[in-house]
């Protein structure tokens, strides 16, 4: 279980968590409920039905609630529930948002181990003999670490995407380098990743 800390600023009023941290994404961040379950954080998605229910639910599981809808904020406030404005319309601000958002409120992100990116379910390492059939040939050929989901039964391996999820979660864990930035709006491309 890794352990993003607020950066020091912020520490003064830092929150204790016991256990990953849990959150609940509004229907306008379902590509950033992905991507945290995948960097190991059980995070629902929340695309059906009303902000109150949402609220409830954020509430009654101890889940930080996730919105890029400031009123839906200020409810949260309001009830004593912990909320972060997420703002960007790319993964790589969105992620740089929550962090920012988490450090201003002392709040500690810690993850589990990485989660089914589609149903949130708990993820298993599976021998590659069992998924003969599931899974395209020439995957097998090419990978040997394989996690297959307790609940929906995806299957996942490091393909290319690979390096791509690790700078993002470089930019969950320490927020973006400034240099490095700068290159990747010359050049495009995401940046070096992490291993």
């Amino acid at each position: 279980m890794r352990s993003r800390e607020p950066r020091p600023a912020a520490r003064s009023k830092q929150r204790r968590v016991s256990g990953p941290t849990k959150f609940v994404a509004d229907a306008m961040l379902g590509s950033l409920a992905r991507k945290l379950r995948a960097f190991g954080f059980d995070t629902v998605y929340y695309k059906d039905g009303n902000d109150s229910a949402l609220l409830d639910l954020a509430t009654s599981e101890g889940r930080v609630l996730l919105s890029s809808d400031r009123t839906l904020s200020e409810q949260a406030d309001a009830r004593k529930t912990a909320c972060l404005v997420i703002t960007g319309s790319k993964e790589s601000r969105r992620l740089v948002s929550l962090r920012t958002g988490a450090d201003a409120k002392g709040l500690v992100l810690r993850s589990g181990p990485p989660r089914c990116s589609m149903c949130n379910g708990d993820l298993h390492r599976t021998p590659g003999s069992q998924l003969a059939g599931s899974i395209p040939a020439r995957v097998l050929g090419r990978h040997r670490l394989f996690y297959r989901c307790v609940d929906c039964g995806r299957v996942y391996w490091r393909g290319s995407h690979w390096k791509k999820l690790r700078w993002l979660e470089k930019l969950l864990d320490q927020g973006p380098d400034p240099d490095d930035t700068r290159r990747r709006q010359r050049s495009g491309r995401p940046g070096k990743a992490v291993a």
